[in-house]
């Protein structure tokens, strides 16, 4: 399982501004004010083959208002979760009250602790941070997020401890199911089941923790992994729900399909995509249930109609197995486990190398790459280079010249030659001069 970090420190220090470097987009919220950050925000950071799941957390500071209570309260709840701290400081204020109550509560968790000084752009940085030994820490780097200096040493130090084995279970498949409070993920469960694992309530996040169920299934073990409900972001308003949600993270990168369930009485909102993609960039194969099928009164005529909302609304997921039952009175039950079972196989797929090459030979000559400032892409070989997900690798003149719509023209055509149905595919694209 993935090691878990996280950012905290008081407001302003520039934690967000280090989460975007580390996880390498801009997916926190940047601004001057103090306390921009009023919920922890979650991504993946890699470096050197290793990965890890990062936490960033509004900033702790000394005060009774409830808002700062509450931030105080998520941070100590993503320490408690954590297996690495990174406390950063302002490299250009002194130590102040607010960093001695933070730094009081992280020696009492007995983890790894890396002290960032941050806002260290000159040429002494190195020189600048000896005055934050003081803190007691062992390790203090200095650091500079606008200017992107620092970073290969605090990344370096972070993942020195990672091991990257892999759990195994005797190569059980595992599958999570995931999905807003309320959709029915634990009767699911049950029915699945065929009996009661899981409470059941119609009091939306009755389940906290994720909960790892073994049976059998035609003879095969397999793993079911219940998660609590996934929480649209600025209504988590219980802590032991801010808990629940990184045990939920941790769940889908422990599975190898993720089984996302949505209400048909409601239908797909916004956030059931904000939950898929949670999955997507885990690289995990992918099953839609519409739940509660029950509740239609028209199933044949309503099919359809949620068939075409599917794919206008999840576009970006056309390769998605999707399932229509009822956890209730288990009508469609049995139409579960053949398309979990079917993705899964798919993210083991290796395809031949000639057979690969073949197809994209006469996609090329079906329809060239456009051309870019009088140059072309040129697609010199392509082969198979990992499983779980499926990853291509393509041989080419420059790889600079790949577009988004062309790439996605080549995925389709490998999807329409080979059954990649429920698995996301990565394709790398290398110089013929790249080793």
């Amino acid at each position: 399982m993935k090691k878990t970090v996280c950012l905290i420190g008081k407001p302003n220090v520039g934690k967000s501004t280090i989460f975007n470097r580390l996880i390498g987009e801009a997916k926190s919220i940047i601004a001057d004010t103090p306390g921009i950050t009023r919920d922890r925000i979650y991504g993946t950071g890699n470096y050197q083959d290793k990965s890890f799941l990062l936490i960033d957390t509004g900033g702790i500071e000394l005060g009774h208002d409830n808002f700062n209570e509450d931030i105080k309260t998520q941070a100590m709840i993503a320490v408690d979760e954590a297996d690495i701290i990174v406390f950063v400081v302002d490299g250009k204020e002194e130590l102040t009250s607010s960093d001695y109550l933070v730094r009081d509560m992280l020696i009492k968790t007995n983890k790894k602790v890396i002290v960032a000084v941050n806002k260290l752009d000159n040429a002494k940085r190195t020189e600048e941070i000896y005055r934050y030994y003081e803190l007691g820490f062992e390790i203090v780097l200095p650091l500079s997020a606008s200017h992107n200096l620092g970073f290969t040493e605090l990344l370096t130090e972070i993942t020195k401890d990672i091991n990257e084995t892999v759990e195994k279970d005797n190569d059980i498949l595992k599958f999570c199911v995931i999905g807003r409070p309320n959709v029915g993920k634990s009767s699911l469960i049950n029915a699945l089941l065929n009996e009661e694992r899981s409470i059941v309530s119609n009091i939306a996040g009755t389940t906290r923790d994720a909960i790892d169920t073994t049976f059998r299934y035609h003879n095969e073990d397999y793993i079911v992994i219940d998660t609590a409900g996934l929480r649209k972001k600025g209504k988590i308003y219980e802590n032991i729900e801010k808990y629940s949600l990184i045990r939920s993270l941790k769940s889908i990168e422990r599975s190898d399909v993720c089984v996302v369930v949505i209400n048909a009485e409601e239908g797909i909102i916004e956030h059931d995509k904000h939950i898929v993609s949670y999955a997507i960039e885990a690289g995990k194969a992918i099953v839609l249930v519409v739940n509660k099928w029950d509740m239609i009164t028209d199933p044949n005529q309503e099919i359809k109609k949620w068939k075409a909302k599917i794919a206008n609304e999840f576009q970006f997921i056309p390769y998605a197995k999707v399932v229509f039952l009822s956890a209730k009175t288990k009508k469609r039950i049995t139409s579960l486990m053949p398309e979990v079972i079917s993705a899964y196989e798919n993210t083991k797929k290796q395809i031949k190398t000639s057979l690969l090459n073949n197809v994209i030979i006469d996609a090329v000559n079906l329809h060239n790459p456009p051309s870019y400032k009088g140059k072309r892409l040129k697609i010199y070989f392509v082969s198979q280079t990992d499983t779980k997900p499926p990853k291509f690798t393509f041989q080419v003149n420059n790889k600079k010249l790949i577009h988004f719509s062309y790439e996605r023209y080549l995925e389709n055509k490998i999807r329409e030659n080979f059954d990649l149905s429920g698995t996301p595919i990565i394709f790398q694209f290398k110089n013929k001069s790249e080793k």
